[in-house]
């Protein structure tokens, strides 16, 4: 990342200025939907929208709007205890044909520490379930699918903690995790509550891993997004292209995040 690129100044300036465009920008759901697999990171803050209200079916239908091959959630379990899951899995695989990565130990939970990772139509060869460091719970989902549309592809969905020195833990992790079997095509992807760009981001380590990445997509606040909280980058040069964020009157309010979203070029990732 290059920081005079990439100045956090620059992005909130270019939020305000497109304010009036934001608010009048026309429903995802009269677009065609784009060629090639589309991989998607939605923080859906338990399904409590910036009304304050708790409503899983408006969240659902964010999901539905996105239409995604792949997409990671977080915080879509309860927090504590039990950590019940509080969407309708049965009716969205039902609407979208979206299916949860399963996961082992949590009999009530969606996934692993409020991550959950949705596929359609394919495979899973393998999950890990990885507690990352740091003062709060947190954690990453590592799924290992082969997809009808694309191919073979290792997915990890991680949500970081709020505290620089955690994330900078937490990134460790995730690079060592890499550095043993980095020839598998991988996505990671998720809220990295890094706001930070250039050499002062927690996250500037990945680059030894994922290379330079795409610009940073602001995505929070949801009603007038300044900061790029949510990632999508890959271990392969070229993979994600188009990184968005997913930007929809209804978007706007279920979440205090946007979903952001991208599309994958899965045989640039073999041919590499």
């Amino acid at each position: 990342m290059h920081a005079k690129k990439d100045s956090l100044p620059a992005s909130i300036l270019a939020s305000i200025r497109n304010r009036k465009k934001r608010v009048d920008a026309p429903h995802f759901g009269s677009l065609s939907r784009p060629e090639g697999t589309l991989i998607a990171s939605y923080n859906v803050h338990k399904c409590v929208g910036n009304d304050r209200r708790f409503d899983p079916e408006r969240t659902s239908r964010v999901i539905h709007e996105i239409d995604a091959d792949v997409i990671a959630l977080q915080e879509a379990d309860t927090r504590f205890g039990e950590r019940t899951g509080i969407l309708d899995m049965a009716r969205l695989e039902r609407e979208t044909g979206l299916v949860p990565v399963p996961v082992s130990g949590m009999a009530k939970a969606h996934g692993w520490h409020g991550n959950v990772v949705l596929f359609k139509k394919g495979l899973v060869r393998d999950v890990h379930q990885i507690k990352l460091p740091g003062l709060e719970p947190r954690g990453a989902l590592v799924a290992e699918l082969e997809l009808e549309r694309g191919g073979g592809l290792r997915i990890i969905a991680a949500h970081f903690g709020l505290l620089r020195h955690s994330r900078s833990q937490q990134a460790r992790v995730l690079l060592e995790l890499m550095a043993d079997t980095s020839e598998i095509p991988t996505i990671l992807l998720g809220d990295l509550n890094e706001w930070r760009l250039g050499d002062r981001s927690s996250l500037h380590s990945f680059q030894s891993i994922f290379g330079p990445q795409p610009l940073a997509v602001p995505s929070f606040p949801a009603r007038l997004p300044v900061l790029a909280l949510d990632r999508i980058m890959a271990n392969r040069k070229g993979v994600v292209t188009t990184v968005e964020a997913h930007d929809t009157p209804l978007s706007r309010m279920a979440s205090d995040h946007l979903p952001i979203k991208a599309l994958v070029n899965l045989r640039k990732a073999v041919e590499a």
